[in-house]
């Protein structure tokens, strides 16, 4: 697998304490700023298939906005049923005012 580093927004562009949706090589990604932080994971939860960009953020939690489960969106770790499967994260890079994330082709 190779790995490469997309550039998908321009980091102004993602709201401080907030949830932003981009698309890169056909995935669908959420972005999260927190604390001055910025994570990525992909934007459709494992359990309802919803829009995690569509959730509530709270602190390092996004709540998916179907059935109210959480997600650690630092590391994706599920917090709380009714989910039982953690969500993919992307290693994320700032560099010169842009939001990169790291994708790997199969």
């Amino acid at each position: 697998m190779t790995k490469t580093w997309a550039k998908v927004i321009e980091l102004a562009a993602v709201p401080a304490d907030d949830v932003t949706a981009v698309t890169s090589e056909g995935r669908e990604i959420a972005l999260y700023s927190v604390d001055g932080s910025v994570y990525a994971t992909d934007n459709i939860c494992t359990h309802g298939h919803a829009r995690l960009c569509d959730g509530f953020l709270d602190g390092h939690e996004i709540e998916c906005p179907l059935h109210q489960g959480r997600f650690d969106v630092r590391n994706g770790k599920a917090m709380c049923a009714p989910l039982s499967v953690d969500i993919r994260t992307y290693p994320v890079r700032i560099e010169e005012g842009q939001v990169y994330i790291e994708l790997e082709d199969a």
